[in-house]
């Protein structure tokens, strides 16, 4: 026998590479574990891949390491009459149990039982779990294939076989029979084209030799019997190893089980379809092995039979880092806790603390959208000077922070984007009423919960209620439906509006039964007739009508997402159950959803990144940490603002952007603050008030032939401060603003562009506020400052900090160059406002 890896792996017709350990290491008992480490077999047809791993760093982990290969270690079966090792596989013989065993040297080195039971029932090959699984393993139902929408060559099968009897019914009696010869089962076109046995335009894609093979040419023998309300359903799957501890250059597997509401469970690996979620930690190929490509946290998404699992792995940095390290670490609450356990994990030093004045600027930037004053930032300076404590005068900053005026415009403006407050969708009026009742609510506190629910449950006029505009936006329940879910559960659900969801378990049926919950929503003034109007509708709800399911030709009970479905006939509001569900403590995604929102806004990106995408298979970066800062934001009661405050004031919001050596490479496990250009509106906004500018803004009502720019917005009206997205701005949309017309926050862009590097040298709006006769500069010069205290008060305004001697030196001397001064001094303030230091926040 060659090997565990060689015959767990490549006698099935794998191929995990087999030099994961040099082989004349000498492996002791606890060093190594037999996966999976339990194995139950039922029935004849049934078998079981096992590995032999390192085990994980500690005898208390779950974790498993990385593949183990050796030539001299063999496996054998302490009871062969029970079950066998048959080409790397366990196979059962007899109802029993037995033990399957590593050997070394004639050592046992590692065992797992096996238990055997059913192997005198007759057994057949299910449609429904087999077939369909051969289908979907050989990509014949994929969408490049025939589950393509119009099918290929007049053969349409449902996407990854998520309708079984319809596919049963193409398969069978369409095309005159012939895709199914029960006669003689290789005639059938089902297995002699995919073999090659007459043109295919797909391939070759099944060997008649294979196991998959035979699966079908036995179940078209033995009759093709369809799927029956009998066949055991798919309830769960489980993964082996559930989590992974390797190094740099290790090899792995993943090991699926799918688990059926018999209580019966069956080794799937070899149908199961397997992704990475982060390539460059590490690859996996369509076999489940697993390559280690780099350093980080990732995670292997396994999908079989519409359901999905993860299996996690880390890979720990090249790093020596002492302990000590992270338990000096300055520590203010849990997220330092959660943090700095990660750090460990993964070998990653933290950066030190961020200097005071970085702190000030950046927090002023993260948390209200502007600049801190020269005022500020000396109030600041003058509380440092009193006392000891820089914790506490932080502290009196960021309470401060959240409890202004500011505080309101920023996040008003934040979430507008997130509402679509958009006036090129919605009349001014409209605009105004949804912009000043999301302004009303923040300002109030109302906690997050509370501000969703009274949206889902609105009725009321447009101009009077402004959250019933989230319905004028949305006026169809499919509308309703997704974009309530991308919104509020950060749930992208539109792709099992035709099909079940490719990649999560979100089927077509529950699309349909979410969606018949806004069903009911009805409003008197939609259409064309209010376009010279005021944009007044007025929205409310009927007591009968469902949204009709196009594939089934009837309607879904209606039910949330995973929910108990409400009664069809019932009269009452169905938002009011769904608001009740949506923003339950328990809902698995509505707090992680807006804590993930919050995050993003102060670290740059989510811990799900992108920040409204929470599929399983993507997962967070910190799945402990998003948990518990989702756990804290229940815990007072969806208060957004003191949520803001735990962040603010923990040393991993605080730590220096500054990159160590041992940290510069990594960029999402908040080993140190990452540097980030401003959003569009803060970038302009902050340009002004480094001037002492302004900047005019027109609104733009409607499009096309009704298109008409308005004076809607007085003068001195910040970027922030703009009700909507219907703005004439060059400079907003070069610089990636959201147009809110989608709810996504891909809408929103920070990518850097040539576009952008000239119009800050040579556009109107740096320029045209450099040339103004009111900006700060000119105050200046009319003051009578000299060179040294105008440059001083720039670096003050639009840095937050005194310039150091060597940078005040070199302008000084580059000022005398110039033959006007007033040029100089511009010129000087341009390469200010043109810096990274002054377009990042950091």
């Amino acid at each position: 026998m060659r090997s565990v890896i060689i015959v767990a792996v490549v006698a099935m017709g794998l191929s995990c590479a087999a030099d994961v350990l040099d082989h004349g290491d000498r492996v002791d008992l606890p060093a190594v574990r037999l996966l999976p480490s339990s194995i139950e077999l039922h029935g004849r047809r049934s078998h079981q891949a096992i590995m032999l791993v390192k085990s994980g760093w500690s005898a208390e982990s779950d974790e498993a390491g990385p593949l183990l290969d050796r030539d001299d270690v063999s496996l054998r079966s302490t009871n062969p009459e029970v079950a066998r090792i048959d080409d790397g596989l366990v196979r059962p013989e007899a109802d029993g149990v037995a033990s399957i065993e590593a050997v070394l040297g004639g050592r046992v080195i590692a065992a797992t039982e096996v238990r055997v039971s059913g192997t005198g029932e007759r057994a057949h090959w299910s449609f429904r779990h087999d077939v369909q699984s051969v289908l979907a393993r050989q990509g014949c139902n994929m969408g490049a294939c025939h589950g393509a929408l119009a099918g290929k060559g007049g053969f349409r099968l449902s996407l990854r076989g998520y309708d079984s009897d319809a596919d049963f019914v193409t398969i069978t009696r369409e095309a005159r029979g012939r895709r199914v010869e029960m006669a003689d089962p290789g005639r059938s076109l089902l297995l002699a084209k995919p073999t090659g046995a007459l043109p295919h335009q797909g391939g070759l894609r099944l060997d008649p030799n294979s196991r998959d093979y035979r699966v079908i040419a036995e179940w078209i023998a033995a009759g093709a019997r369809g799927p029956s309300d009998d066949d055991p359903q798919l309830t769960h799957l489980t993964v082996t190893p559930a989590r992974s501890r390797l190094e740099l250059g290790d090899r792995s597997r993943v090991l699926v089980t799918a688990h059926y509401d018999n209580q019966g469970s069956m080794d799937v690996t070899h149908w199961a379809k397997f992704t990475a979620t982060d390539e460059s930690v590490a690859g996996v190929d369509e076999d489940g092995c697993v390559t280690v490509r780099g350093s980080g946290e990732s995670a292997v998404l396994v999908w079989f039979g519409s359901q999905v699992k993860l299996a996690r792995m880390t890979v720990p940095y090249p790093n020596k880092v002492d302990d000590d390290r992270y338990a000096s670490a300055r520590k203010r609450n849990f997220i330092d806790d959660l943090n700095l356990q990660q750090l460990k994990t993964l070998r990653l030093p933290p950066s030190p603390r961020a200097t005071d004045e970085a702190f000030l600027r950046r927090a002023t930037l993260d948390t209200v959208g502007r600049l801190p004053t020269i005022q500020e930032q000396d109030d600041f300076s003058d509380a440092l000077s009193k006392t000891s404590d820089s914790r506490a005068v932080r502290d009196d900053v960021i309470d401060r922070l959240l409890a202004s005026d500011a505080f309101v415009d920023y996040w008003t403006y934040r979430f507008s984007d997130l509402l679509l407050i958009n006036g090129t969708r919605l009349r001014p009026a409209a605009v105004k009423a949804y912009y000043a009742w999301l302004r009303e609510s923040i300002a109030d506190g109302k906690p997050w919960d509370a501000t969703v629910r009274e949206i889902l449950t609105s009725t009321g006029g447009t101009t009077e209620n402004g959250a019933t505009n989230f319905f004028a936006l949305h006026q169809s329940p499919e509308d309703m439906t997704e974009n309530a879910c991308q919104a509020f559960l950060g749930l992208s659900i539109g792709c099992a509006k035709c099909h079940n969801h490719p990649l999560e378990k979100w089927t077509n049926d529950q699309y349909y039964a979410m969606a018949n919950l806004f069903a009911r929503v009805r409003a008197k003034g939609w259409g064309g007739e209010t376009r010279n109007g005021d944009g007044m509708r007025t929205l409310y709800v009927v007591d009968s009508g469902d949204l009709i399911q196009p594939s089934k030709g009837e309607p879904q009970p209606p039910a949330p997402l995973d929910a108990t479905p409400l009664a069809l006939d019932d009269p009452s509001d169905r938002r009011v159950p769904l608001a009740n569900w949506m923003t339950n403590p328990e809902n698995p995604y509505f707090a992680r959803s807006i804590t993930n929102r919050v995050w993003a806004n102060f670290f740059g990106r989510g811990l799900v990144d992108p920040v409204d995408d929470l599929r399983l298979s993507n997962p967070a970066s910190n799945e402990a940490l998003l948990d518990a800062t989702s756990q804290h934001l229940i815990s007072v009661n969806f208060d957004l603002r003191r949520l803001m405050r735990t962040i603010l004031q923990s040393e991993t919001y605080q730590r220096s952007s500054r990159p160590m050596p041992g940290n510069v490479n990594e960029d999402k496990y908040l080993s140190r603050y990452y540097p980030r250009r401003m959003m569009a509106e803060v970038m302009l906004d902050a340009i002004d008030q480094t001037m002492q500018t302004h900047t005019k803004f027109d609104q733009v009502a409607f499009s096309g032939a009704d298109r008409q720019k308005t004076d809607f917005y007085p003068s001195g009206t910040r970027a922030l401060e703009l009700y909507d997205s219907a703005i004439e701005s060059y400079f907003l949309k070069t610089f990636g603003r959201n147009p809110r017309e989608i709810t996504c926050d891909c809408e929103r862009s920070d990518e850097p562009s040539m576009v952008q590097v000239l119009h800050m040298s040579n556009g109107s709006t740096i320029n045209e506020k450099l040339e103004s006769d009111s900006n700060v500069v000119a105050t200046c010069l009319r003051d009578g400052d000299d060179d040294a205290t105008i440059v001083g008060r720039l670096f003050r305004r639009a840095l937050a900090r005194d310039p150091e001697p060597s940078e005040l030196d070199v302008l000084l001397e580059t000022l005398a160059t110039y033959e006007d001064r007033v040029v100089g001094l511009r010129d000087v303030a341009w390469s200010i406002l043109t810096s990274t230091e002054f377009t990042f926040n950091h």
